[in-house]
């Protein structure tokens, strides 16, 4: 009998300990959300709009109660009521159907423009800082013809010259952002670079890709973190002011900043729920990723975080 439950003990361990480690995980992750909740209240804030944007991108299907591109010839202009919650426009168009359906394309311009632009300036940068010399010299003279322009004219350019749509307003708006990126990922590699392990890996032979993508690289994602964060406002914004001007994205997209172009020159007296309501979720937006970056900035820096 001894031998028996000697040997049927150990098959328990393996599915106990993994369970164990997941549940301490979960522990230490539920602390870490409640400390940072209890510090950073506002960043919390910001992260609570930015899920609620996330969410209603999401779940736009089931949260929209109208069709948003269907037109209605006998409702235009109705202001906000039972039939409609946040009114119509000037084809009848529900509103509400609209912004929750904008609210998807806004994150997907914003998320694929700041992705695209922070990984390729985030390359950029990290080479041109780790191989310094010639090719640093070179490569931030070139940023800074690119950064001599502000974001919101240089997107303007680059929208104009290849057409409203959306694969177009993305690239168009990643742009201007390769110079941000590659300026902040640069200073975090130069100051990476002149540790003692990185010249102890040189020193031992270690190949040059993998001293960058696996001993500098990875001390650059704090600060390519929160300049994504951060960026992530601006780009929405800028989307909203291409959509504006009528570069950005076409018809019959549901778009914020396209919703205001059409409103707020005719509309705005007569029907101002169709310039509050987007102007609003463009304004919680952009407020809430940019909460939510500079408190993901105070907690990744570890100089504030001493201070």
């Amino acid at each position: 009998m001894s031998d028996t439950s000697s040997l049927t003990r150990p098959s328990r361990l393996p599915t106990a300990i993994p369970q164990a480690a997941k549940e301490r995980r979960r522990r230490r992750w539920l602390r870490q959300l409640k400390r940072f909740f209890q510090r950073k209240p506002l960043g919390a804030t910001g992260g609570l709009i930015v899920l609620l944007l996330v969410l209603t991108a999401i779940g736009a299907e089931w949260l929209a109660t109208h069709d948003p591109t269907r037109t209605h010839a006998t409702q235009t202009l109705r202001p906000p009521g039972a039939a409609f919650w946040l009114g119509t426009d000037h084809l009848g168009r529900d509103i509400y159907s609209r912004i929750v359906y904008g609210a998807r394309v806004s994150l997907a311009v914003g998320l694929g423009s700041t992705l695209l632009g922070a990984i390729v300036g985030g390359m950029v940068g990290l080479w041109s800082g780790y191989l310094g010399g010639r090719t640093d010299l070179i490569t931030q003279r070139f940023l800074d013809m690119m950064q001599a322009l502000p974001l919101l004219v240089l997107a303007l350019v680059m929208s104009a010259a290849l057409g409203p749509a959306i694969h177009n307003a993305i690239l168009a708006i990643s742009i201007p952002l390769i110079p941000r990126a590659a300026r902040v990922i640069r200073s975090s590699t130069l100051s990476i670079r002149e540790m003692a392990y990185i010249e102890a890996a040189r020193a031992i032979g270690v190949p040059q890709l993998r001293i960058v993508f696996r001993h500098v690289l990875p001390n650059t994602l704090g600060p390519f973190i929160v300049l994504a964060t951060a960026q992530l406002g601006s780009a929405i914004l800028v989307e909203a002011s291409l959509s504006f001007l009528g570069l950005g994205i076409p018809e019959p997209y549901p778009s914020w900043g396209r919703m205001l172009s059409v409103s707020a020159a005719e509309y705005a007296q007569k029907a101002p729920w169709l310039v509050i309501f987007p102007g609003v979720a463009i304004s919680l937006s952009v407020f809430g990723f940019n909460l939510l970056g500079d408190a993901l900035r105070d907690v990744l820096d570890p100089k504030l975080r001493l201070q």
